[in-house]
């Protein structure tokens, strides 16, 4: 395996913990674990750079008393009405819900929509210096219909062809003048496949952070699933490592799980694998670990945007340089939390952080 060209990650927030493990590239990290209140206080001081397709989660909630004589189809009575930021907008929410400084770059259209999308970003006091409108595009919006708390019906207005090489060029040129300007210490490829993110602004983007000493942490879907080359870290759910892989495989067979994670770490030069097992939990593999964390009981509401959780959890703990085992605990266990509350919603800080003192990590 050729040698990766990124240099040694930046300690600025590292803790002052009594361990340390090599990665495969030589550097260190956190092994032994400090008081978590002062991982989650750590949390605060880092920026945060997310690309990736951004939306608007819109949401119409109602009753349901009878079906519809058109057709057997339930009626839903509209009571509330409500809009969200979605997608890797979503993962910006997360980043800061956990007290960190989220920089979100995409590319919208030039409508109606994009100035909704606007004024969310503002209502969350986030900032839009990283958000490019296209004339070529729609804003994408995904309209939930919920009815007794189970959503019943998902409609999407979108458009998923790639980026004109125009718009990637600008793009690309915005995302390393915020790179520099914000000071960010780690980034966040959200793929949705929605067309924000193309092979060649992932190239371009990965070398940068190379030469710029920032960790790069990818949360894929199909398309680009093997454009990824020399990450960080790479966090797919099993279906997604399936589809990427054109593999069918037993995730229950460890053996066989860490040969496939094994041969993928090689081929795509990563450092560390976060396979995210559904109800079996979280598996996290890298050069000096391979273990699977298991999943904990919850009363499962809607799994929606759990994965931008768990990468949001995971970019934190990485920039933080904490070790895999608890960078894949907290991830698991934040990932959970968000599938009790109905929608995409952001991780609760305090109760993760009280959870995760009970697990006394």
């Amino acid at each position: 395996m050729k040698k990766a060209k990124n240099k040694n990650i930046s300690s600025k927030h590292s803790l002052p913990l009594s361990g340390v493990y090599p990665d495969k590239r030589g550097r260190e990290g956190i092994k032994e674990r400090d008081d978590i209140r002062h991982i989650f206080n750590a949390f605060n001081k880092l920026n945060v750079l997310i690309i990736g397709d951004v939306m608007i989660d819109a949401y119409m909630w109602g009753d349901v008393n009878r079906i519809s004589p058109e057709a057997p189809v339930p009626i839903v009575s509209i009571i509330k009405k409500e809009n969200r930021l979605g997608g890797a907008a979503n993962v910006a929410l997360n980043i800061q819900a956990m007290g960190a400084n989220p920089i979100l770059c995409s590319v919208v259209g030039n409508d109606d929509s994009s100035k909704l999308f606007s004024d969310l970003l503002k209502k969350q006091q986030l900032t839009t210096k990283g958000i490019l409108n296209s004339k070529n595009r729609i804003t994408t919006i995904k309209t939930r219909v919920i009815g007794a708390n189970h959503q019943m019906l998902r409609v999407d207005e979108e458009i998923e062809t790639n980026l004109n090489n125009k718009e990637i060029k600008a793009l690309t040129i915005r995302i390393k003048k915020l790179a520099i300007s914000e000071k960010a210490d780690i980034i966040i490829f959200e793929d949705y496949d929605k067309g924000c993110i193309t092979p060649e602004l992932i190239k371009d983007i990965v070398a940068f952070s190379h030469q710029k000493n920032i960790p790069v942490v990818v949360d894929p879907k199909k398309r680009n699933f093997m454009h990824y080359n020399g990450v960080t870290m790479f966090k797919p759910n099993l279906k997604e490592l399936k589809e990427g892989l054109k593999l069918d495989f037993d995730p229950e067979n460890n053996t066989e799980l860490e040969k496939i994670a094994s041969e993928f770490i090689e081929k795509q030069n990563i450092n560390t694998l976060l396979i995210t097992l559904s109800d079996k939990g979280i598996y996290t593999h890298s050069l000096h670990v391979k273990k699977i964390i298991p999943a904990h009981v919850r009363n499962i509401s809607d799994v929606s945007g759990a994965g931008d959780t768990v990468i949001s959890i995971a970019a934190l703990c990485l920039a933080l340089k904490l070790s895999p085992v608890i960078t894949a605990t907290l991830a698991n266990l934040a990932g959970g939390l968000v599938c009790e509350k109905v929608g995409v919603v952001p991780v609760d800080k305090k109760q993760l952080l009280k959870e995760a003192i009970l697990l006394k990590l």
